[in-house]
């Protein structure tokens, strides 16, 4: 009797022991290119796969086989990252599809067919930056993700007495973008307001 009842115990015990790692093994989150990331890995950040990645993100990066070329990295001020092998590659305002799309190209001259991974680990807060010759200089959030230059300088409190309305700068990584905003309030105006990006800086001289 002991020992039919030992025996019970024992087969229960490992049928729990089974359930729990089948349900720790479907918990591992999946990359972007739909291969199942390593389950030592920081879980995924939840974010949609229109985000644009920003400065500040952290990534792992996964190249199939391949050890050395999959990285933990975080992308730079300047909005790049760097890869073995690939050198610097642009990764602020693109998703994370257009990411894994960019790098496995690059990596087409080293291996044939790469299959890369990109997961978003975690992201920084989406922000702008408004400075210069308005009223409120600082930090702006990025409601729903969008925000126009327009809106950044109204939040911003508008300009200040001082302030070159024609000869807006707005600073998104290397780039410098121009933006005249009498242009931008002109009846014969056809063109939309730029957008901006996470981490962008609008200078107003």
């Amino acid at each position: 009797m002991k020992t039919a009842l030992f025996t019970a115990l024992s087969f229960a015990a490992l049928l729990g022991t089974a359930a729990a790692q089948s349900t720790a093994q479907d918990s591992v989150p999946v990359g972007t290119s739909g291969t199942r990331a390593a389950a030592t890995t920081t879980g995924a950040a939840n974010t949609s796969p229109d985000y644009h990645l920003a400065a500040g993100d952290k990534l792992r990066i996964d190249v199939y086989k391949d050890a050395q070329l999959s990285q933990s990295l975080q992308i730079r001020p300047d909005g790049k990252i760097t890869l073995p092998l690939v050198g610097d590659v642009p990764a602020a305002g693109r998703t994370s599809i257009e990411l894994r799309d960019a790098i496995a190209a690059a990596l087409t001259d080293y291996m044939k067919n790469p299959t890369v991974t990109v997961i978003v680990v975690e992201t920084t807060p989406q922000v702008v930056y408004v400075t210069g010759e308005v009223t409120k200089p600082g930090a702006l959030p990025l409601t729903a993700g969008k925000l126009s230059v327009l809106q950044a300088i109204a939040m911003a409190g508008g300009f200040t007495d001082f302030a070159n309305r024609k000869d807006i700068t707005i600073l998104r990584g290397t780039q410098r973008l121009k933006f005249n905003y009498k242009d931008a309030l002109s009846d014969d105006s056809k063109r939309e307001p730029p957008q901006l990006q996470p981490g962008d800086t609008v200078v107003v001289k």
